[in-house]
Parts: C-alpha cells; sequence; structure tokens
C-alpha cells in the first residue's frame, strides 16, 4: 500500500460516492475544471478521509469519444484504488462529433493541469506522482497523456485502448458491427449534432457510433479529416506514432477475442514502446472480449489482472 497502511475488509460506495474499504473511510466531491460556453467539465474527486499526501490516478472513461461519463468507473475498480492509498480523479471531456478530437485532446490537458496546480490544495495529493489509467477511448487518451501533457505522468493504465485512429479498423466498414441490423443515416444523426457536451449516456449516442463503425466513419466524425485524403492530419492524435524515449512506463491490458478494439491495437503500441526502450507490459487476456473486467473481481481472472495492476501502480507511485 503508497499510503499509510489499514487493514483489507470489503466496504460498499454508497450513493453519492462515500464509503468505506480496506479500513479507509472515503469520500466523493464534484468539481468543475473548466467551462467552455455553456458547458461544464467536471471532474469526481475520490479521496480518503485524512490529510496525507497521496499519490493521485486520473481515470479516463470509454465510450469512443462520443458516449460515456466519469460516473462509469466501477466500484470495486475504485475501492482497490483507493486501498492502494491513491486519490481517484474520474474526469468528463467533451464529446464528439460536436467537439472534435484536437479539442477534446485540449480537455485533457486541462485536466491534467487542474490536478497538478489545484490538486494539491484543494485534495492533498503529490502532483508528481500521478498515474492515468483509462478503458476503450479512455485507454487511447491514457496513450495520448503519454506525450501530450507535461510533466510526463509516472505511469499510464492502457485497459483495450488504442495507439492508431486512422487505420481500416476505424475507417472501414467494420464486420462484427455490420452483422448488427444497418442503422439508418437520419436516426443516427438525430442523436447527435446539438449542443457541445460532456458527459452523457443517451443511447442515441451509441446508435451513432454504431452507425460510423458500419459505415467507416468513425475517423472523419471525430476528427473533421480523411484519413485517405490527408493522412498527415492523423499524426498528432495518433500515440503509435508519438513513441519516444521520454514515453511514460507503460502496461497495456486487452483481449485477444476483443471484437471492438483489436488486440492487435495494443501490440502494435507494446512494438513501438520495445522499439525506443520503453518500460511497459502488454497483458493478453486470452479468449475474453472488449470490456473483459466488467464481469467484476468475482471472476478469478479479473481479481489476478487487478492485482498486477496495483503491483504496476504502486512500483511506479512509490515516492
Amino acid at each position: 500500500m503508497i499510503g499509510n497502511p489499514q487493514g483489507n475488509e470489503e466496504g460498499a460506495v454508497s450513493s453519492n460516492g462515500s464509503g468505506k474499504t480496506g479500513g479507509l473511510a472515503f469520500s466523493k466531491r464534484s468539481y468543475t475544471y473548466k467551462v467552455v460556453g455553456d458547458c461544464k467539465i467536471q471532474a469526481d474527486v475520490y479521496r480518503v478521509s485524512d490529510d496525507v499526501v497521496r499519490p493521485a490516478i486520473l481515470w479516463i472513461h470509454g465510450g469512443a469519444l462520443v458516449f460515456g461519463n466519469r460516473e462509469v468507473l466501477p466500484p470495486e475498480q475504485l475501492k482497490r484504488y483507493i486501498q492502494l492509498g491513491c486519490t481517484v480523479i474520474s474526469i468528463d471531456y467533451r464529446l464528439a462529433p460536436e467537439t472534435k478530437i484536437k479539442l477534446i485532446i485540449e480537455d485533457l490537458q486541462d485536466a491534467y493541469k487542474w490536478v497538478r496546480e489545484k490538486g494539491p490544495e484543494l485534495f492533498t495529493i503529490d502532483p508528481d506522482r500521478i498515474a492515468v489509467i483509462g478503458h476503450s477511448a479512455g485507454g487511447y487518451l491514457t496513450l495520448m497523456a503519454g506525450f501530450c501533457v507535461n510533466p510526463r505522468p509516472r505511469a499510464l493504465v492502457s485497459f483495450y485502448g488504442y495507439g492508431d485512429i486512422a487505420g481500416k479498423w476505424y475507417s472501414r466498414p467494420d464486420p462484427f458491427y455490420s452483422k448488427e441490423p444497418a442503422v439508418p443515416k437520419d436516426e443516427a444523426y438525430q442523436g447527435v449534432g446539438g449542443s457541445v457536451m460532456s458527459g452523457s449516456l443517451d443511447g442515441k449516442r451509441w446508435r451513432f457510433y454504431l452507425y460510423c463503425r458500419q459505415q467507416g466513419l468513425w475517423p472523419k466524425e471525430v476528427t473533421g479529416h480523411d484519413p485517405d485524403k490527408e493522412p498527415k492530419e492523423f499524426d498528432p492524435f495518433c500515440p503509435v506514432r508519438n513513441v519516444t524515449k521520454d514515453y511514460p512506463p507503460t502496461l497495456l491490458l486487452h483481449g485477444d477475442r476483443d471484437t471492438d478494439v483489436p488486440f492487435e491495437q495494443s501490440v502494435l503500441m507494446a512494438k513501438e514502446l520495445e522499439r525506443h526502450h520503453v518500460e511497459h507490459e502488454l497483458m493478453r487476456m486470452q479468449n475474453l472480449g472488449h470490456g473483459f473486467d466488467s464481469k467484476g473481481m468475482k471472476d478469478p481472472k479479473v481479481a489476478e489482472t487487478f492485482d498486477h495492476v496495483v503491483a504496476f501502480l504502486q512500483k511506479h507511485l512509490a515516492k
């Protein structure tokens, strides 16, 4: 444990985010870290109820950059991070297609800057001990944080993320999603295109994403650029193209039967990290698909996986 050692009994998270786990009482508080026009972009901070200066985890939700919000952080996973002795900051960011990727990345940068600059005073964190963790699109943003924020995070943990947003897996009709009944174009665009927003679980946005995957339009809709005609426009937004020797230690976790984000995405990222001699590890989750951790800690594979994640964080967040 990074913080003060406590017991290891299980605990529950109440509706307002407060609870007790591992002998640690913790609470949740929401902050607005950024305002763009009428859009307030928020973060939920989960911290132990004491004055100990703790390392921080910046947690980023998934949802193809199109849907999802900061509240989907699984309580069991939150408890593991709290037990480790960390303060957890779960962030929203503006969503596509109303907001394009360049500005979404700016939200990531601003959230990280806010945690570093305001975190020590607001929630007693050590600004020099920050890890970034994300799932799916949050895993992608986690990998972006490896080169687009400064100073670099101490560590990155990417669950089924991706380092390339312009490849055929995203820019061509997807075989798996094309098995679903085709989403009509009119229906797809009914759920998006309004005012700028952050954090949404509206099912209409999922239908838009499904349409994009069936048509191979996701890169165009999210970036505003055509990957075939403007390939260089994607360079700043593809982590796999931006790895250097200064990239943070990285843990990649990916199911080899993932039908949403190909397992190959983490393989390619691992190869680039290896090429630049960056400390990293790729955990191949055999016979598991996208969102494998949704099975919860009662699943032995998931519990074992989080033991490994915790050990990785403990190593890199220590003083």
